[in-house]
């Protein structure tokens, strides 16, 4: 869901951090979509120099990914092969949230993980050797501490190996695209159709076994041979499978040293996902209700596959209660308060219980957290009679008529289809008329769309955020030249720019919540 502001946020934020000239190729993806790069060179106007180096830059980073397409001919009679490379709109908006991810890091795992990802976020990729060199740049610190950090980082998930550089994409035959759509008619495939970048991104990603698979670095011996005592263990059970996954990650490389890694965003957002589900929870529900909740999410988080998981996997009452006294403040919950406090949870439903097992409704969590954003913003910007017409409209799901809702929200009649209007009018509600007879007012029917408001309020948030960077870039530039002044206008101008960022930080939060969540 990329909005129009969300392509000048995201220009900005690449204007901010490599230039204009990376900015300008960034922008023509952004734009037109997946292009060649004589599409590119035409489109922008630069030298074909300019562009392959600000590809190589948006690549590093991740901010692009290049993929070849195969286009087989009508009749099967051939195929055409062409590189090409699309703006990976996600990743780049990422950029802003590395202070998130970083902090993060610092609270669950130690100071030397922290470091080790925050040269993979400066960086945006490196290899083994250019991490450990980093890392032991200026310091006295061995292999042995350097790799335990990095070990850490990649049993949270925390890091990856870098996608496939060129993956095939393949159209899908007729004959499979009309039985996806028969599919789809009949209910048997509920999930929406995946965009080209989601292909992509799925195409380029290494299989989840290899993708946190780190073979240690092996050193020679005196005997010429490799001593492998750095090596993660395994047991013999295990060696084959390991060994099968090592050779296949080693697939046209001779050392583990060439393998590209880089930080997992997918991870991070999923993190942030399930802190604000347990917000959520916590301004409903007492600490134990809290506690269950947490135990839960931590118990299924390893089976979930992607960052907007629908449900979890559901979980015995057994289950639930032995994750929740493996913390500190979960040994004084009962038995029966983890029960209790499953109950309290199942309304509003974000826990599902079935078959004696319970389920995490996440897309139910999201949807109220986006309800209640959206329902903010009417009463801030619009007053509290528009407020309770919008909840009104927004919670029963149909068309209602002009005098029903004024009766229902105990508002004048007269101010009604004004307050209706305004509403209408900047794409907050739908309007609809019905005609009874010819010489009748046709009556007028509004309703909330909440499909098309997300994508409204979204593009709204960018715009903001837009705002804002500009904002701050500003301020930045006026303390540079008030830096000799005097120190009490210096200090307004921090103060002030301190509190943009912080605005920029929740409005931050507002957007993921719409966008990743």
């Amino acid at each position: 869901m990329v909005t129009q502001y969300g392509i000048k946020y995201a220009v900005n934020l690449i204007t901010a951090h490599f230039g204009d000239l990376v900015a300008k190729v960034c922008e023509c993806l952004l734009r037109k979509g997946p292009l060649t790069l004589q599409a590119i060179v035409r489109s922008t106007e630069l030298t074909s120099s300019q562009v392959k180096n600000s590809l190589l830059v948006l690549i590093q980073h991740n901010c692009v990914q290049a993929f070849i397409l195969d286009q087989t001919g009508e009749h099967g009679d051939g195929v055409k092969q062409s590189t090409q490379y699309i703006a990976l709109f996600d990743n780049i908006i990422q950029r802003w949230r590395f202070p998130k991810f970083l902090t993060m890091v610092s609270k669950k795992l130690d100071k030397q993980c922290v470091e080790l990802l925050e040269g993979l976020l400066q960086h945006g990729r490196l290899t083994l050797k250019q991490i450990f060199d980093r890392a032991k740049s200026g310091r006295n610190e061995g292999d042995d501490v350097v790799q335990e950090a990095f070990v850490k980082l990649l049993n949270a998930h925390f890091i990856e190996r870098c996608p496939a550089s060129e993956p095939v994409l393949t159209n899908p035959t007729k004959e499979e695209e009309a039985a996806r759509k028969r599919a789809a008619k009949s209910g048997k495939i509920l999930e929406v159709q995946e965009t080209l970048e989601q292909r992509v991104v799925e195409a380029a990603m290494p299989t989840e076994a290899l993708r946190f698979l780190f073979a240690a670095e092996t050193e020679p011996t005196a005997d010429g041979g490799k001593d492998k005592s750095n090596s993660s263990s395994v047991t013999p059970g295990e060696k084959r499978k390991h060994d099968a996954l090592e050779s296949e990650a080693e697939c046209g490389a001779t050392d583990e040293q060439v393998v590209l890694w880089r930080a997992n965003f997918d991870e991070f957002i999923r993190c942030l996902r399930h802190k604000a589900c347990i917000e959520n929870v916590r301004a409903r529900f007492d600490d134990g209700a809290v506690i269950v909740f947490g135990a839960m999410l931590e118990a299924t988080r390893g089976a979930e596959k992607k960052v907007k998981t629908e449900n979890s996997v559901p979980l015995s009452l057994s289950s639930i209660y032995e994750e929740v006294i493996k913390s500190e403040e979960g040994r004084n919950i009962t038995f029966d308060r983890v029960r209790a406090s499953l109950v309290q949870l199942s309304c509003p439903p974000f826990v599902k219980a079935a078959n004696e097992s319970y389920s995490v409704d996440f897309k139910k969590i999201i949807e109220l957290a986006q309800n209640e954003e959206v329902e903010s913003i009417v009463l801030k910007r619009y007053g509290r009679d528009a407020y309770r017409m919008f909840r009104l409209l927004s919670n029963s799901g149909h068309l209602l008529e002009t005098d029903k809702v004024a009766d229902a929200t105990f508002v004048e009649k007269k101010e009604t289809p004004i307050i209706l209007y305004k509403l209408w009018k900047d794409d907050y509600l739908q309007l609809e008329k019905l005609q009874i007879g010819v010489k009748q007012t046709p009556f007028q029917l509004w309703k909330v769309n909440k499909n098309t408001l997300k994508v409204h309020v979204l593009d709204e948030m960018f715009h903001a955020a837009f705002n804002l960077s500009q904002r701050v870039a500003f301020e930045l530039e006026q303390e540079k030249e008030l830096s000799n002044v005097l120190q009490d206008k210096h200090v307004n101008r921090l103060r002030k720019r301190l509190l943009l960022e912080s605005s920029q930080m929740k409005l931050d939060d507002a957007i993921m919540l719409f966008h990743d969540f």
